[in-house]
């Protein structure tokens, strides 16, 4: 029989993923029952196909909103097709590695985890804990100078109008970290949202964006976030 803490985190997942299932991408996960919480992690991933022009894999940051032993549901600003090798690195959790299960259409995508038996029940040991005690790091974000976005889809219009999908690191007043499929240039202009700035800073997972003007931040998600 299921405890009660297993059916409040199944009701809490199934809630998340709503807008997931809500236009028809239903997460193809393990359904047995294997603890699986709801977490907003940060992270970085690489694909197999993907590579910088010195040949090694190209690093990419993204958040892991759902975990469990055996699959993860991955915010992401760069996708590749089902199958595709992902490693994964979050620092609670080490290298994740696994392939591609789906492809959503709001971005991002399920990943396998491939992990033996002594790996699994460690991984599981983890999450346990997670679960008892992510309530603990719940924080007011207008005390922090940084605010990490739960939902941190964005669009990133450069100065030619091209658009393509990003991943919102953090942000606040005065600018943005994101991550996204090309690095524009040092000095670039660019819009994240319906916020304009500058590209002032590279990183290895993106790039930092400083805005035109400082932003009021609690308007800020509305201005910058992808509704």
């Amino acid at each position: 029989m299921m405890s009660a803490r297993w059916e409040t985190t199944r009701s809490a997942m199934s809630t998340a993923l709503r807008q997931y299932e809500s236009v028809g991408d239903i997460v193809a996960v393990d359904r047995r029952a294997d603890i699986r919480v709801i977490t907003s992690i940060p992270g970085r991933y690489s694909l197999g196909s993907r590579l910088d022009a010195q040949g090694q894999r190209r690093e990419y940051a993204c958040r892991a909103l759902n975990m469990s032993t055996r699959a993860m549901l991955l915010a992401a600003p760069v996708v590749a097709p089902p199958g595709e090798r992902v490693i994964a690195y979050f620092h609670r959790f080490g290298h994740l590695e696994g392939n591609i299960v789906r492809v959503l259409r709001q971005g991002g995508f399920v990943m396998s985890i491939a992990a033996s038996e002594d790996e699994r029940a460690k991984l599981a040991a983890k999450l346990a804990w997670l679960e008892d005690h992510k309530n603990h790091d719940a924080h007011d974000a207008r005390r922090h100078e940084r605010i990490v976005p739960r939902e941190p889809y964005s669009t990133l219009t450069l100065a030619d109008g091209r658009t393509l999908t990003c991943l919102v690191i953090d942000m606040s007043a005065s600018g943005v970290a994101v991550s996204a499929e090309m690095v524009p240039p040092l000095g670039t202009p660019v819009a994240v949202g319906r916020v304009v700035g500058r590209v002032r800073r590279h990183f290895a997972e993106g790039f930092a964006v400083q805005f035109v003007e400082v932003q009021n931040v609690d308007d800020l998600p509305q201005r910058l976030l992808r509704r």
